[in-house]
């Protein structure tokens, strides 16, 4: 394989399926199997999940609630993602440890950098919950993050889409994608890869990102297996 350890950070709206809300149990099997061939390889995998199918903080901001509050709820938002796909996996006979950035110890582990290294060199696939632990980070930072504090080889962004273009391939037929991009055309461009906190954090670290559609089946493996899927983003 290409990447001996990557971090894998799906979003929470991913989880929905074809739903206007919530879990679909369906998209989280399918997650787990893509995820659980890889581990079959000897790959290390860490997880970041977003909770923007349950509560977004920021928009909760916009409709009067504090911003503060907003994100920490946003946080359990994504302990509820997290505990869904662990369950997931373990249904289908993956060990997995979840580790949050706020104590909950009744669920989840407490987020302790040499812990997290440990269970992944165990084989075991660790869920980072909670985000960052901070409210104003985004998961993408929190991904960011975890892939370096782990030393992880390569952040891989499961999209819907098969990734990053020049416009919204959705409402422009005529965008044009990158199969391989540096961090400063990226910015230059404006290109929406990640929050620019999360985007910063790995060009300083030198981490590079893979954006690719995670929806389609067997998509996860040929990344992790060094085939030209999605779009590259590099020193």
């Amino acid at each position: 394989m290409q990447y001996k350890r990557i971090l894998l950070k799906l979003s929470g709206e991913s989880l929905m399926g074809n739903k206007q809300f919530g879990i679909d149990a369906d998209m989280v099997m399918q997650y787990a199997e893509e995820i659980k061939q890889i581990t079959d390889t000897g790959v290390q995998v860490a997880v970041v999940i977003g909770g923007g199918n349950i509560f977004r903080g920021i928009q909760a901001s916009a409709n009067g609630i504090d911003r503060v509050q907003g994100d920490y709820m946003g946080m359990l938002a994504t302990v509820i993602n997290s505990m869904a796909l662990q369950s997931g996996l373990e249904k289908i006979g993956v060990w997995t440890r979840l580790l949050s950035a706020i104590e909950m110890k009744e669920i989840a582990e407490p987020f302790i950098k040499r812990r997290a290294v440990r269970h992944l060199e165990k084989g075991r696939v660790v869920i980072f919950g909670a985000g960052t632990g901070n409210p104003y980070f985004t998961t993408d930072t929190a991904a960011a993050l975890r892939a370096t504090e782990i030393e992880a080889d390569v952040i891989l962004k499961g999209t819907r889409v098969d990734g990053i273009y020049d416009a919204d391939p959705e409402k422009n037929p005529n965008a044009k994608k990158f199969d391989r991009i540096t961090f400063s055309e990226a910015l230059s461009r404006k290109l929406n890869v990640m929050d620019l906190t999360a985007f910063t954090l790995c060009q300083e670290n030198h981490l590079p990102i893979i954006v690719f559609d995670m929806n389609r089946k067997g998509n996860l493996k040929k990344v992790v297996n060094g085939e030209q899927i999605g779009t590259l983003v590099s020193d």
